[in-house]
């Protein structure tokens, strides 16, 4: 509060408010930071939703307010209550007291880094420090301090991995970013990994404009200088140029077609009367026990659908070395690796969080905020994933050699 407030005005607080005792200005002060961050809390709830709490005129979402949850924090001055604002969807995440967070001494540095990592614009924290704080912070000023964490992710995008991940999973999300004064595609591509102890881990970030072979290669060959010495099971989305870079650096890694992205790519074009029998008979396919009889679901749907429909067939047998990967392992193993999933469900993680933001102007501004997305997100994955001992066992038998290498 000195750092805020000039001598005269702190003696003025003093006399407004009766304060002789330093008890009595330990309360009042610990009332006035319960004040600011509730009103902090409230402003990050605005920004989340985009609209004032009673300006539904600008409403452009189908999220609103909930109410508040009360919780205590503690301070170095004390415990301070305070009423959490919640969303019906239950997306709101403050920035400034974080959930399962009970102790609150965070610097304004701290305060504005994690207001950007959830996806406050520069322009709308310096609103915010302005509003609540009393603080002049220009979009500048922002910059700069957000940009003293990028030394410590290039470190943790350089850091040793593993020598060995069972499974790893492979998906990108596209972005607009400025490049010589005009707006341009990117994509940021994440390597999403489960490693030997089930627990789940990014292993990188790389931010390009097209997929190729080229291009994965430098992604894969990445992973190799950093220490990874095996991988067992890549799933993925059908990326261009993967299955080529991955076989060249590790050859015995196997491969899965994300199964979901099949069906949706299979169903893009089937007329609405047929979509419901189309999709009845293409769920026998990939629920069937083995390959075989996989194969003979396959036959039948082109018996049946090929004639109307022979781009969705074709796409089946084409990708088919690919989206038939995940039959030889049992259900345990298939539930997991049939589909990109988890690091989809990451992914709308990082999309909540950059929704709000039309365009990045660098790729190191881009950069910086899925590396404190990873950060946020990593603080959550604690505990193995589920039936992971089974899912080890059951690996063990596929590839004893490999995994007792490397542990």
């Amino acid at each position: 509060m000195a750092d805020l407030l000039s001598k005269e005005q702190i003696r003025a607080w003093l006399k407004d408010n009766n304060l002789k005792e330093g008890k009595d200005i330990e309360k009042a002060f610990l009332g006035q930071i319960q004040g600011v961050l509730q009103e902090a809390l409230e402003t990050e709830m605005t920004n989340a939703l985009g609209y004032s709490k009673y300006d539904w005129k600008n409403k452009d979402t189908d999220n609103a307010r909930n109410g508040h949850t009360k919780k205590t924090v503690k301070s170095q001055f004390g415990e301070i209550e305070l009423n959490i604002p919640r969303d019906v969807k239950g997306e709101f995440e403050p920035a400034i007291v974080k959930k399962h967070e009970k102790t609150f001494s965070p610097t304004l540095e701290e305060v504005i880094i994690g207001l950007f990592a959830h996806g406050t614009s520069n322009r709308d924290i310096e609103q915010q420090m302005k509003q609540v704080y009393g603080v002049d912070v220009s979009p500048e000023m922002v910059s700069r301090i957000t940009d003293k964490i990028i030394p410590k992710a290039k470190e943790w995008q350089n850091r040793s991995l593993c020598e060995l991940y069972p499974i790893i999973f492979l998906d990108g999300i596209m972005f607009n970013v400025r490049q010589d004064g005009q707006v341009s595609k990117k994509t940021a591509y994440l390597v999403f990994a489960i490693n030997t102890e089930g627990l789940k881990e990014v292993l990188g970030i790389w931010i390009g404009e097209a997929e190729s072979s080229k291009f994965w290669m430098s992604v894969i060959t990445d992973l190799r200088n950093r220490g990874v010495k095996d991988i067992l099971i890549a799933s993925v989305d059908g990326l261009n140029g993967f299955e080529e870079a991955i076989k060249a650096v590790y050859p015995r890694t196997e491969v899965q077609r994300c199964i979901v992205h099949q069906i949706r790519n299979s169903t893009r074009f089937v007329n609405y009367k047929d979509r419901r029998p189309f999709c009845k008979d293409m769920k026998e396919i990939y629920t069937s026990p083995n390959e075989e009889s996989a194969l003979a679901a396959l036959d039948r749907f082109e018996e049946k659908w090929g004639a109307r429909y022979a781009y969705a067939v074709k796409s089946w047998r084409s990708n088919w070395p690919g989206l038939s990967t995940f039959f030889k392992y049992p259900p345990e193993i298939r539930r997991l690796i049939y589909t990109t999933n988890p690091i989809e469900n990451f992914n709308r993680q990082i999309r909540k969080f950059t929704k709000t933001k039309s365009s990045f102007p660098t790729d190191d501004s881009l950069f910086k905020i899925l590396y404190l997305i990873v950060m946020d997100e990593s603080e959550k994955w604690k505990m193995a994933i589920r039936e992971w001992g089974t899912i080890m066992n059951q690996l063990m038998i596929y590839y004893k050699d490999r995994i007792e290498a490397y542990i």
